[in-house]
């Protein structure tokens, strides 16, 4: 039986691990040739034999989000390869965590450049390909940081909602034009990925038990990669603009739309449990 994207071009940064590998994953399992591209060559090439292994189609390209002329190369490698574009999933980011003011300009900037700028440029080039392919789907990963902002990210809170209007800008224009492409931001709640073990911290929070706090906690939360890449899929079939991905995220996202001071008090509660070191 065909599956739901079955023949789809379908191109996944940060597809070596975590979500973009989970991603990765399930549209290969639904159908798709999936186009794997990262930094980390080892763990994206593991990623594409794994999806060749289960019987399904895959290829790896090193790519730096952040290079404008690697995006216009990985675009017009998978024109050459496969004659269009379906589905992109704008994945790859890193996380940097610290009081702003621990934060160097090159942290905000670092941040900036793979998880906003990334998403831009991906947009951007991928377009005009999915619009000559006769349709397209952009997902865009933002994250509940989207939705709330919170003490010691705001860096991170600021590309996360970034990437969440500029979805709702694009997706409006494509709607405007009359492009055949749909763009929806999704927000992942408290995931056990690399991201976690990976994240830089500065300040108070880069020492060891504040990281092995972290990571425990996303951990016993135990929601993992695939839950989240089979519920990005069932939000991007149903076309919701604003995607939350897990429980928490859900309720975050009521919580600002219909009780944003609750949102506020929690944020307040939560921030003076941090500093005391409570939480």
């Amino acid at each position: 039986m065909a599956g739901r994207v079955q023949d789809k071009i379908a191109l996944v940064t940060g597809g070596a691990s975590g979500i973009g590998r989970g991603c990765a994953l399930r549209l290969a399992e639904e159908g798709a040739i999936v186009v794997v591209s990262d930094i980390d060559d080892a763990l994206g090439e593991t990623t594409t034999n794994d999806i060749r292994n289960a019987g399904g189609q895959a290829e790896y390209l090193h790519h730096d989000v952040t290079d404008e002329d690697a995006w216009r190369n990985v675009v017009e490698t998978i024109r050459s390869h496969h004659g269009g574009l379906n589905i992109l999933v704008n994945n790859a980011g890193i996380g940097i965590g610290g009081s702003i003011l621990d934060l160097s300009l090159a942290d905000w900037q670092r941040q900036q450049a793979i998880n906003l700028d990334g998403v831009f440029l991906g947009v951007k080039h991928c377009i005009p390909l999915m619009r000559d392919s006769g349709n397209g789907s952009i997902i865009n990963m933002s994250s509940v940081a989207g939705l709330k902002g919170s003490a010691n990210l705001s860096a991170y809170n600021a590309t996360k909602g970034g990437v969440r209007l500029f979805t709702k800008g694009v997706a409006l224009e494509c709607g405007q034009q009359r492009w055949p492409i749909r763009v929806n931001s999704v927000h992942p709640g408290i995931i056990d990925t690399p991201i976690t073990r990976n994240a830089r911290l500065v300040g108070e929070m880069d020492k060891p038990e504040k990281r092995v706090e972290m990571v425990e906690g996303y951990q016993r939360r135990g929601y993992t990669p695939d839950r989240v890449a089979r519920n990005i899929l069932k939000a991007v079939e149903k076309n919701r603009l604003v995607a939350p991905i897990s429980p928490e995220a859900w309720a975050l996202y009521y919580m600002k739309r219909f009780a944003p001071w609750l949102l506020r008090r929690i944020g307040l509660v939560l921030a003076r449990r941090t500093r005391r070191g409570s939480v």
